[in-house]
């Protein structure tokens, strides 16, 4: 199939100018839509392609998504994503991307998620094919090398009785 990178490291984009806010950066609704591309890159190469989603009538949801903001980018900005697997089971694959302005290196953003394999007919939660699942396990053993990101399983929190 595909050669597994680690990471995988192959989608590119750059802010469109329709992305633009009044603070003459990326707003934050287009930091899903363009980290919404990278997770149909990622997830067509883990082999959950338009081919496959039609032939087995499945496609995936997201159920979770958590985002954090590190710099910003404006318009016409170079992007590069990477993304890790984080984990899988048989019928949930859980990654992170992390958005780099592509020319100057600095971490913009990251997306982590939890996308769920549905079937199209129930629109229920449904077993990947063997052939999924052992290309998953494939790039779960690569990915397994790398260091875990420090935004991955951040949660959202004020401490309490912290004074601002």
């Amino acid at each position: 199939m595909h050669e597994i990178e680690t990471p995988f490291d192959r989608y590119r984009d750059h802010v469109r100018p329709e992305w633009i806010d009044h603070n003459q950066h990326m707003n934050m609704g287009y930091y899903l839509v363009v980290f919404d591309l990278a997770t149909d890159e990622f997830l067509s190469w883990a082999g959950l392609d338009g081919e496959h989603r039609r032939t087995a009538a499945v496609t995936t949801f997201c159920v979770e998504a958590h985002v954090t903001y590190h710099r910003e980018v404006r318009a016409g900005d170079p992007l590069r994503f990477t993304t890790q697997l984080l984990g899988y089971d048989a019928k949930r694959v859980h990654y992170i991307h992390l958005m780099y302005h592509a020319t100057e290196g600095y971490l913009a953003a990251t997306n982590e998620l939890m996308s769920l394999h549905v079937s199209q007919a129930t629109r229920r939660a449904t077993p990947m094919a063997p052939e999924i699942v052992a290309r998953l396990a494939a790039i779960q053993a690569a990915h397994d090398g790398l260091p875990r990101p420090p935004q991955a399983g951040r949660r959202m929190g004020v401490d309490a009785g912290r004074a601002g």
